[in-house]
């Protein structure tokens, strides 16, 4: 056990070993029903592959925006200031490593869940265009959210901070600039997550 347990790589690998025999025990029980059938869209099978995998994407970028916002940046002006590099050139790049293409991994796999479903459409123009649902409605505003997010991460967030951690050559002046753009709109990010993530859950449970 311990083999798998100080390997970070082997413990992912036995974590989808584990989740993947829980998939042949569903097939087992259900006797085959989940239907993998042919084609993509509208396909049950990959519709739970891809709603598994956005999830679990969803997890990794959300734990991290609030990890940033709920642990290390509150807690960044308590460090003394010679431990403060430990922080900004070890654990925070590799953080926003997997912080940013958690992000990536979110939207596209949520992009491809709602083709799969045969929403993508109608929830992207938030059924302005006719023929949508209200759970199709709360999904679009979700995934407008979401978009708007992975942007602040790609185009906001992350330019500014490889500057504020020294990534990308900059004066202290930028520096101190940068930092506070970043951690402003990663505030934002927080704060618009709680209302993404209430849109996305509102719209598989009420309607």
């Amino acid at each position: 056990m311990s083999t798998i347990l100080t390997s970070l790589r082997n413990t992912v690998t036995v974590g989808f070993a584990l989740a993947l025999l829980l998939m042949i025990v569903s097939f087992v029980i259900t006797t085959g029903s989940i239907d993998i059938g042919e084609g993509f869209k509208y396909n049950p099978f990959w519709m739970f592959v891809f709603r598994w995998l956005h999830v679990l994407s969803g997890v990794m970028w959300i734990g991290l925006l609030w990890y940033f916002n709920f642990v290390q940046i509150p807690n960044m002006p308590n460090i003394p200031d010679d431990q403060k590099p430990a922080v900004s050139k070890v654990i925070a790049p590799a953080a926003l490593w997997w912080f940013r293409w958690g992000a990536m991994a979110t939207i596209i796999t949520g992009l491809i869940l709602g083709y799969i479903n045969g929403y993508l459409h109608t929830a992207m123009t938030l059924t302005l265009m006719g023929g949508g649902s209200p759970n199709e409605l709360f999904i679009g505003i979700g995934m407008w959210l979401g978009i708007i997010m992975w942007f602040n991460v790609w185009f906001v967030i992350w330019p500014n901070q490889k500057k504020a951690l020294g990534i990308v050559e900059a004066d202290a002046e930028v520096k101190a600039a940068s930092a506070r753009t970043a951690m402003l709109f990663s505030r934002t990010n927080t704060m618009l997550s709680i209302p993404m993530l209430f849109s996305m859950v509102i719209a598989q449970n009420i309607y």
